[in-house]
């Protein structure tokens, strides 16, 4: 394991090349470029306030203002479904490149989980647009634990690469792979904290397998992570300690999933 992160950190300028290319691509043929990248968030964010904010009006579905609770969840989901999505096919993508060249193979899942984290920064001015309009009227502010943002946003690098060495081996594989992620992002979408907030599970009727799924969801401690330095709530330290030990344990499982598997990827590709 040692060996290979020296030599996926060897070629890094290389991974950077890749990650340019991508984008690049990816912007080429649109019209609108990486507002693409903000558009679902924003109404996404849109329909959840108009629905729990003034249809149903429930005052404590989030912390408020509610819009920017919704938009702090939902940015950092989107880099995750994205990467979630589109890491499993690096293999697949760039097949002859694999074969062909002596790059460490890790490079192209880590290619494009870094290509989705720059969409992702690149939305972070319209989050700060909201905050300053919020901010203006009073309704928003920072405190010191904003800190752990670029925290959530390294632990939550870390966490998609350990998801995407593990499914992209298993894509080129199992033809069925695919079509399980997709339904997997739909249920884990509801199984973390994106559009309420943890106090919601206090509730006596809900049962204690379900908190427990979401406070030892890794995903959890990093939305929580995010939101500690615009919303003054207490952190809880069971969801935070589960997305150090989460994500650790899911990034080592991938390198020994990944290492495993190379050689019959290579032969299948």
């Amino acid at each position: 394991m040692g060996k290979r992160l020296a030599a996926l950190w060897a070629e890094r300028k290389v991974c950077w090349i890749l990650v340019k290319r991508d984008l690049r691509v990816r912007y080429a043929r649109s019209f609108l470029g990486y507002v693409w990248s903000i558009v679902e968030p924003l109404a996404n964010a849109l329909v959840y306030f108009l629905i729990f904010g003034v249809v149903f009006q429930l005052s404590d579905a989030g912390h408020k203002p509610y819009f920017l609770f919704l938009l702090i969840g939902l940015l950092p989901w989107q880099w995750f479904n994205t990467a979630v999505t589109d890491a499993p096919r690096a293999l697949l993508q760039e097949a002859k490149l694999v074969k062909s060249t002596n790059l460490p193979r890790e490079i192209w899942v880590v290619r494009m989980i870094l290509a989705k984290g720059i969409e992702f920064v690149l939305s972070l001015p319209v989050l700060l647009l909201f905050f300053v309009i919020y901010a203006v009227r009073g309704e928003a502010h920072v405190n010191g634990m904003l800190w752990l943002f670029p925290v959530a946003m390294v632990v939550q690098f870390l966490l998609q690469v350990g998801i995407g060495l593990i499914l992209a081996p298993l894509t080129v594989l199992v033809n069925d792979v695919q079509p399980l992620i997709r339904i997997f992002l739909r249920v884990f979408f509801y199984l973390c904290p994106v559009i309420f907030q943890l106090k919601q599970l206090e509730n006596p009727k809900v049962p204690q397998i379900v908190r427990d799924i979401y406070v030892y969801n890794p995903f959890t401690g990093i939305l929580e992570m995010y939101r500690a330095g615009f919303f003054d709530n207490p952190l809880t330290v069971a969801p935070i300690v589960s997305a150090f030990v989460g994500t650790a344990v899911i990034l080592l499982i991938g390198g020994l999933v990944f290492t495993r598997l190379e050689k019959p990827v290579l032969k299948e590709i």
